[in-house]
């Protein structure tokens, strides 16, 4: 392997670590914050629910399909940039 594509395969796993690492931050924030603070959310509705029921019913599940999502969609980018940048190093 030559030092160029091992520093790009360096920089590919260091890039997808930091998506990674960034998205479960994002889901502990999404499942975290509404749970603790419930009753201070709990005077404001959104569609006739208080927030934090909502959060907890559809804003939740709706989030972390939406995370799985943008990952599969990212990842798919990046990897295509990566057989590109092998292609051309070939």
């Amino acid at each position: 392997m030559r030092p160029a594509q091992a520093s790009s395969r360096n920089r590919y796993w260091r890039h997808n670590i930091l998506l990674i690492v960034g998205l479960l931050c994002a889901w502990w924030l999404v499942t975290f914050v509404p749970a603790y603070f419930a009753i201070e959310l709990s005077p404001y509705f959104i569609f006739g629910w208080s927030f934090s029921f909502w959060m907890a019913a559809f804003g939740g599940p709706l989030f972390f399909l939406l995370i799985v999502g943008f990952y599969a969609w990212w990842m798919a980018r990046q990897d295509q940039r990566a057989r590109r940048t092998v292609q051309e190093d070939v």
